[in-house]
């Protein structure tokens, strides 16, 4: 009996109170002057730090044991492909387009305009050259196809400064803007043409 009343004496003296709102402090934890007072965590508080534990468990548990599905974005990556693969709209978007020389005023006019918008900037509006190389010559840096044209169009040449425009202009887009160049461009006479770079394909 005498150790728990020296118990609950020590206890007590492990706090002293403050004497304007009468409030228990802890004994000897001054800062600055700053009392420390003898609170408990709110009720709140302490059930949002144990779901916050519970939380992580679960994930970890559905993360590395269960490895789930929606937790790995390769898989839902994985998973939107082959969804709009499935797609038959999507499906019938790709078989629709097809690479092929554009001929048609209203295609090549389309090319025009994105030609003169985007691309004139650095080949001049009439494809003489400036930045970029003369477009109306023979002379070729990455070859004189149509597939070869619409895949500099599409992944740009980023050593060179040009941009790829597979994100700004949809694949007819592209196919009008090098059906343009070939058609309209190619073999016409600039103002002031750039000098000959690249291989000559006759």
């Amino acid at each position: 009996m005498t150790t728990e009343n020296n118990n609950i004496t020590k206890r007590e003296n492990d706090y002293e109170q403050e004497t304007l709102n009468n409030e228990r402090l802890l004994s000897e934890h001054e800062y600055d002057g700053i009392r420390e007072l003898d609170n408990d965590m709110p009720f709140w508080l302490k059930w949002l730090f144990i779901l916050s534990i519970a939380f992580a468990f679960i994930y970890l548990i559905r993360l590395w044991v269960f490895r789930s599905d929606d937790l790995y974005q390769l898989k839902e990556y994985q998973a939107e492909v082959a969804a709009a693969n499935t797609n038959p709209a999507a499906a019938a978007r790709s078989e629709a387009f097809e690479l092929v020389l554009l001929q048609d005023e209203g295609s090549l006019a389309q090319g025009k305009e994105i030609w003169t918008k985007t691309c004139a900037v650095c080949h001049l509006a009439d494809g003489g050259g400036l930045v970029g190389p003369n477009m109306t010559d023979n002379y070729w840096l990455h070859g004189n196809t149509l597939e070869d044209i619409y895949g500099v169009i599409e992944n740009g040449v980023i050593d060179k400064g040009m941009l790829s425009y597979k994100d700004q202009y949809s694949p007819k887009q592209r196919l009008e803007v090098a059906s343009y160049i070939l058609v309209k461009l190619h073999g016409s006479t600039p103002a002031k043409a750039k000098e000959p770079q690249g291989e000559l394909y006759e």
